[in-house]
């Protein structure tokens, strides 16, 4: 399977797909304001300007779009048609994208896909509001297609969501409590960061996953495996995008320069392994630099160095590795055929071995 093909050829049908629920200017016939018609007046100017535009200038700065298109592969993986499945597919890639302009707020940071990030560029109420629309706007397509769906997948659908939403907020907190330098931070352990990612950005992906198997009419089982392995490749996401912080110049160049993370004062999984096994000088070194929060990038390469002096790079790629490999053979016995078992491994090494 050909996976960067698949998101191409994926990437126009799921943005036409949110463009029918928010589009990029509302009207009176608007899916919005049929399924929930104002009492007085539709105001769709006012609500270009301070939903629809800023929406949809974080949308259209691109993205692999990959939760849509893990969930677009499940559903017809397991026998469902990708058409009656796309309109709910955009459900964790508009969650997503609010995420990002909520945690650009949380970061202070200036960068997003290499333009100003949202709040900077609306302000922050804009930005606020707008982001936070993002976690219920997609959830128009269950609305209007209510009558045409099952009571129990409805029901079971909304659940998910509710869940996982849930856990989004918490592995939030946790990450942003790390990176401030409160509770424990400097004495994490590698579970400690797994659980933050499970819950951060394993969500969406395991929303994605268990929305588009229950769409299909998965059995219980194969829902919940399929959301683990969803999770795991989430995860394993994020380690590589962390690996990327620190090692790839053209993925650090979108986000402000190479060790953005450190700025941040971010407790990866390579912080938390070099914390572990550093020398109590290069320990208070790396701590300092990280409360420092600092924009210099010899402080930053210095950090980096640190870093690899105690292998946490390479450890990284390989408990990402081994995640998603074991979550694998948990569900590989599930699935129906060969094929499909091919399209979903490609999707998930594709995900982790990627150098943007």
């Amino acid at each position: 399977m050909d996976v960067a093909k698949f998101l191409e050829e994926k990437a126009p049908l799921i943005d036409k797909a949110i463009e029918k629920y928010i589009p990029r200017k509302f009207s009176e016939n608007s899916v919005l304001f049929k399924i929930t018609p104002p009492r007085y007046s539709y105001n769709v100017k006012t609500l270009n300007k301070a939903v629809a535009e800023p929406i949809w200038d974080i949308l259209d700065r691109g993205g692999k779009r990959w939760r849509p298109a893990l969930f677009l592969l499940i559903c017809e993986a397991l026998g469902g048609n990708s058409a009656d499945c796309l309109d709910f597919a955009i459900i964790p890639e508009v969650v997503h994208n609010g995420t990002l302009i909520i945690d650009d707020i949380e970061d202070s940071s200036e960068l997003r896909r290499g333009k100003p990030c949202t709040y900077r560029i609306y302000g922050l109420d804009i930005a606020v509001n707008a982001g936070n629309a993002m976690y219920y706007l997609p959830l128009l397509p269950l609305m209007e297609k209510k009558a045409k769906l099952p009571p129990e997948k409805l029901r079971d659908i909304y659940e998910v969501y509710v869940q996982e939403m849930i856990n989004l907020s918490m592995g939030q907190a946790m990450d942003i409590a790390w990176h401030r330098g409160i509770a424990n931070a400097d004495d994490l352990s590698e579970e400690d960061y797994l659980q933050m990612c499970a819950y951060k950005t394993g969500t969406l992906a395991r929303m994605a996953a268990k929305i588009a198997a229950i769409l299909a009419g998965a059995n219980r089982e194969l829902v919940e495996k399929l959301g683990r392995l969803a999770e795991s490749i989430g995860v394993a996401f994020q380690m590589q995008d962390d690996v990327l912080d620190l090692t790839g110049k053209e993925f650090a160049a979108k986000k402000g320069g190479v060790g953005q993370d450190i700025t941040e004062g971010k407790r990866t999984l390579m912080v938390i392994h070099t914390l572990k096994r550093a020398s109590s000088a290069d320990r208070k070194r790396l701590i300092q630099i990280l409360n420092m929060h600092t924009s210099d990038q010899a402080l930053r390469d210095e950090a980096i160095a640190i870093m690899q002096k105690y292998g946490a790079i390479e450890h990284v790629k390989q408990t990402a590795t081994r995640m998603v490999e074991e979550s694998w053979s948990a569900a590989e016995k599930l699935l129906p055929t060969a094929e499909v078992k091919e399209k979903l491994k490609a999707f998930a090494e594709f995900l982790i071995k990627r150098n943007i």
